[in-house]
């Protein structure tokens, strides 16, 4: 009995660092009621990941977000990965070259709910847009270019297991159904590339393209991403052009 008291309290504290992950700092009672925990369950929790620098406590607020224990995990997994290493100088040129910052994603499918793009890499140029996900952050992956190159180069058997699932709107361009969706991720798959118009955070457009291996199999996804003043229409082109030129040369060094 103690074993699988012991893995359930594993469980819930996995679940509290993926929550404060998504929604940033909380208090105790915003956790229990979040994840339907005990109070004094959570506190129990969060004294031993704090304990164990996971987890911080603000001590003006005393709210609790991730530590700097997982950020030095984080460094030394995303240091390793070969599909960061390999995109990295690729990245930083397509950003040199239109002056915007470049993302490198890859698909996350633990969330309980819709699959989200898991920011791997992201290169910033002087013009620092804060508009875009953060390192290690998530998001859904039908209101972004990432995501739904991720999701259009996925196998039809992973898709149809979402389809139905209700697709959260950010702005008034953001696709909320099934049959919108689809036949965009029709077009996606045909033209090799995927724009994310405002869809996701208003007067941000980025454009995606997919990274694929030998089998045609999706890997991983990059994009460019700046304001709607900048990427427009009289240089929207050039910026698909090289985003899938840049997402194909990747592709070829991946094998």
């Amino acid at each position: 009995m103690a074993r699988v008291e012991s893995i359930l309290s594993l469980h819930k504290a996995v679940d509290i660092l993926f929550l404060l992950q998504q929604e940033g700092d909380m208090g105790v009672t915003e956790i229990a009621n979040s994840l339907n925990m005990n109070k004094s369950t959570v506190h129990r929790i969060l004294s031993t990941l704090q304990s164990r620098f996971l987890v911080r406590q603000n001590p003006v607020t005393s709210k609790y977000w991730l530590g700097l224990k997982l950020y030095s995990l984080g460094m030394s997994i995303r240091e390793n990965l070969p599909i960061q290493s390999i995109a990295a100088p690729y990245l930083k040129d397509l950003s040199d070259k239109f002056q915007e910052v470049s993302n490198l994603s890859v698909l996350d499918m633990s969330s309980a709910d819709f699959p989200k793009q898991l920011v791997l890499d992201k290169i910033q140029t002087s013009r620092i847009l804060k508009l875009t996900p953060s390192l290690g952050s998530g998001t859904y992956c039908h209101c972004s270019s990432m995501g739904k190159c991720l999701l259009a180069f996925s196998s039809d058997e992973y898709l149809e297991k979402l389809i139905g699932q209700p697709l959260q709107r950010y702005t008034s361009k953001t696709i909320i159904n099934w049959k919108d969706l689809l036949l965009e991720i029709k077009n996606i798959r045909e033209k090799g590339y995927a724009i994310d118009d405002q869809e996701m955070e208003n007067g941000l457009i980025c454009v995606g393209g997919p990274i694929l291996n030998k089998k045609q199999e999706i890997i991983a996804a990059i994009s460019l991403s700046g304001p709607t003043s900048r990427i427009n229409e009289s240089i929207l082109p050039e910026v698909i052009e090289e985003v899938k030129r840049t997402a194909r040369m990747i592709s070829v060094e991946i094998g």
